[in-house]
């Protein structure tokens, strides 16, 4: 039975790579699969999914007024059946892309799993996110560790000297030099000023 799943976490859990992981599992076994990903997303170049340890595919790039029900079909039209429907950066989706992707599951019965973090910066919730917690037939979180060596579940923005960021649009894109991961505990202190935190130094192969 085909469902909607959302695979959630903190930045650097690996995501990605689990999308992928989840794509080649699919192709190995002679299913086809699609990739979505959000065209403001274009770190690995427009329409392209990138994990930081090198894996690399091609995607369907969206933009926030898309209808991704109308791309899914499209793409089926042109190529064939689908087997799986995987969406990386779930969390830039809209609201009406995450009933769109349910009407995919629903209507065309056609599995969708989505991979996004869960809360911004400022530990609020993503439009995307909010909507695929509520509406998602599954959900499961995909862990990391914060440096403290408790679990990481909160996203902290952080500027050049590792100083917590507190203003701005929820919407910045960037990886480990401007994004680290910590545990709730840890980005209450941040957030309060109380020291500073080093990005990763990881660049994306």
């Amino acid at each position: 039975m085909a469902k909607l799943y959302f695979y959630f976490s903190a930045m650097n859990a690996g995501k990605t790579t689990t999308l992928l992981q989840s794509a080649y599992n699919y192709r190995e076994r002679g299913m086809r699969v699609a990739i979505l990903t959000p065209r403001l997303d274009d770190r690995a170049g427009s329409g392209k999914v990138a994990s930081r340890i090198g894996l690399r595919a091609e995607g369907l790039g969206f933009g926030p007024d898309d209808d991704l029900q109308r791309r899914v079909e499209a793409d089926i039209a042109a190529h064939g059946p689908l087997h799986c429907v995987l969406v990386d950066e779930a969390q830039f989706l809209c609201r009406a892309q995450v009933w769109q992707l349910s009407e995919v599951v629903d209507a065309l019965k056609i599995p969708v799993l989505c991979y996004g973090l869960r809360t911004d910066f400022r530990g609020e919730l993503f439009e995307g996110s909010q909507y695929l917690l509520a509406w998602a037939d599954e959900l499961s979180e995909i862990k990391t560790i914060c440096h403290s060596g408790k679990k990481a579940t909160m996203n902290v923005r952080v500027d050049e000297a590792g100083r917590a960021v507190q203003d701005g649009p929820q919407v910045e894109i960037g990886g480990n030099e401007r994004y680290v991961s910590v545990s709730r505990g840890e980005f209450k202190k941040v957030m309060r000023g109380e020291g500073s935190i080093e990005p990763l130094q990881v660049p994306l192969l």
